[in-house]
């Protein structure tokens, strides 16, 4: 079977290094461009190592780009974190077809920050889904879905790289084997039971204090490791991100107590244990650290955003 491999990221890599280790016939490579000043696509990277075809097209949306699909004459497309719009002509090349991977349970939090929205929701399970693509965001049908908890204390980054990302690599192997095999399903997505999310910028990621702190911590939770909750003190900008809720009162925001485990922020019921931050885009430090360096005293109060910064 002549199979393609379109992804980028640690992602697109992993998958990419289980087929070349099943011997599988993976005639090209396609990945997102390489952007000015980073380093190359770790997939992009790797392919190259192994001596396939790396193409980085800049668009698909052009009769070139389609015309470079079909020239590998591919039986599967396999697309592995996939953020370029693939239109469908494209997505239909390949004899089979092209499935894709999605680390939640479709048709639920379609969009592209599928893991941060169970968390910051508070909810205690996700998964994800390996689906037929069509030209919809997310929309295509059903071909596996696996589940997996959210941990009380699960940051983005646990909920990622602990459970979703090796049962992602699996469940693809999986479905190339039910193609190959032609046992994989098409199982039509309940469009009326939809949701869809927007990406979790920085603006959304601002900590409202007068909120419980069971949701305060689900939101810092949501964006640990990027793009990190944050909020002020003092006029400083802070990100924070390890934490865990605490007992206390006080005014929403209000400092209650500061230890060698981190500062305690009162919120609107209950209490949030800050143990890691960062000032100013500086480097992460202890919340200890942050105390002792910048004379932070219990009664001093996090700040809300300007209004800049909530729009931004």
């Amino acid at each position: 079977m002549r199979i393609v491999v379109h992804g980028q990221e640690a992602f697109g890599k992993a998958v990419l290094e289980r087929l070349l280790e099943r011997g599988e016939n993976v005639v090209a490579v396609f990945s997102a461009p390489d952007k000015e000043g980073k380093a190359r696509d770790p997939l992009a990277a790797f392919a190259s190592e192994k001596g396939l075809p790396v193409h980085q097209p800049a668009s698909w949306k052009t009769p070139e780009a389609l015309a470079l699909m079909q020239s590998f004459k591919p039986d599967v497309c396999i697309m592995a974190y996939v953020t370029l719009f693939v239109p469908q002509p494209v997505i239909d090349a390949p004899t089979y077809g092209t499935f894709q991977y999605h680390p939640s349970l479709l048709p639920e939090h379609r969009g592209p920050s599928a893991i941060s929205w169970p968390i910051a929701m508070g909810k205690t399970r996700t998964g994800l889904s390996i689906f037929w693509p069509d030209e919809g965001l997310d929309e295509g049908p059903i071909l596996m879905q696996k589940e997996c908890d959210i941990g009380p204390d699960e940051t983005l980054g646990d909920v990622y790289f602990k459970k979703l990302f090796p049962l992602g690599v699996d469940a693809m192997i999986e479905s190339l084997d039910l193609v190959r095999d032609g046992k994989a399903p098409k199982i039509p997505q309940d469009h009326s039971k939809a949701t869809y999310e927007y990406r979790f910028k920085k603006a959304m990621a601002e900590i409202d204090w007068s909120k419980p702190a069971a949701d305060v911590y689900n939101l810092i939770r949501a964006v640990n490791p990027a793009p990190g909750a944050w909020t002020r003190l003092k006029g400083v900008k802070l990100d924070i991100f390890d934490s865990r809720k605490a007992e206390g009162s006080g005014k929403p925001g209000e400092v209650l107590a500061i230890s060698t485990d981190g500062v305690t922020v009162a919120a609107g019921s209950g209490a949030i244990l800050v143990k890691r931050l960062r000032a100013d885009a500086g480097q992460k430090i202890t919340a200890a650290e942050f105390a002792a360096s910048t004379g932070l005293k219990v009664g001093d109060i996090f700040e809300a955003a300007t209004p800049a910064e909530a729009k931004a």
